[in-house]
């Protein structure tokens, strides 16, 4: 079985890697969001030297790192378990000798590691030629982040399961697939670090999964915190993988004898 799921992590990473125009657009598109937020903050910062706990340079990492983070956690596995419901694929999938969900966690995956290093890693080397900013100067630091992003990646995924599970329920399910990309990027850090919304919206948000996604991972990269402080963020990261597994497989038990095809 783990052969078979290495096999599904390389097709895609290959299926991904077919489409060049995508992957010339993606450099390009990155390394635009990246530049576009830099010069953003850099107009907030005015002659400020912190903010929300960052200083200039820090925040300069974390802009950089946020968007190569969403490139390897990014993934729309979502739509694509809702577009096999409505073709009635998903009917022979589940007949399969394999576990649907994950199948799609190993697609995702694939596709995670062709975005971080042929989106990510050339968009950054492109910013880092006309932008500034320091990468973590120890191996534990890089390893701290890297263990972080691949939590992140796990709990972005089971947010879309549960997204795409949904589509068992209510057939069509876009709006909210589209809503929930929205909130994810906006209260995972990503459009504005945590640290900047005000002091009861920190607290909720501490209730949510979606600081996990980006910020934990951004802040480890900066350096802004202690190895002592990443390694509690990892470990709310690993409580929240567990607590979003929960309502996966209950929705998946019960999605399974609610299955209606809609064709196929």
């Amino acid at each position: 079985m783990r052969k078979l799921y290495m096999e599904l992590i390389r097709m895609r990473f290959l299926t991904m890697l077919a489409y060049r125009v995508n992957y010339y657009s993606g450099i390009i598109i990155y390394a635009i969001n990246i530049g576009a937020y830099y010069f953003l903050w850099g107009a907030i910062y005015g002659g400020q030297q912190q903010l929300g706990g960052l200083t200039v340079e820090q925040m300069t990492s974390y802009v950089a790192i946020a968007w190569m983070s969403r490139a390897f956690y990014f993934n729309n596995i979502d739509t694509e378990i809702a577009q096999d419901v409505r073709e009635g694929k998903v009917a022979i999938e589940m007949i399969r000798p394999y576990n649907y969900l994950s199948v799609k966690t190993a697609q995702a995956f694939g596709e995670g590691i062709f975005r971080f290093f042929f989106f990510a890693g050339p968009g950054i080397f492109l910013i880092s030629l006309i932008i500034p900013f320091s990468f973590p100067a120890t191996v534990t630091g890089w390893g701290l982040y890297l263990i972080s992003l691949m939590c992140a990646f796990l709990i972005n995924t089971q947010i879309n399961l549960v997204t795409g599970l949904l589509t068992f329920f209510l057939f069509r399910n876009d709006g909210m697939m589209r809503a929930k990309r929205v909130v994810v990027d906006l209260l995972s850090g990503l459009v504005l670090p945590i640290s900047f919304f005000p002091g009861w919206a920190q607290t909720v948000m501490g209730y949510l999964p979606f600081q996990a996604v980006n910020y934990y991972p951004s802040l480890i990269f900066t350096g802004a915190i202690t190895t002592e402080r990443s390694w509690e963020l990892i470990g709310f990261q690993v409580i929240w993988m567990f607590v979003i597994l929960v309502p996966i497989l209950v929705m998946w038990r019960f999605a399974r004898n609610k299955l209606v095809v809609q064709g196929g």
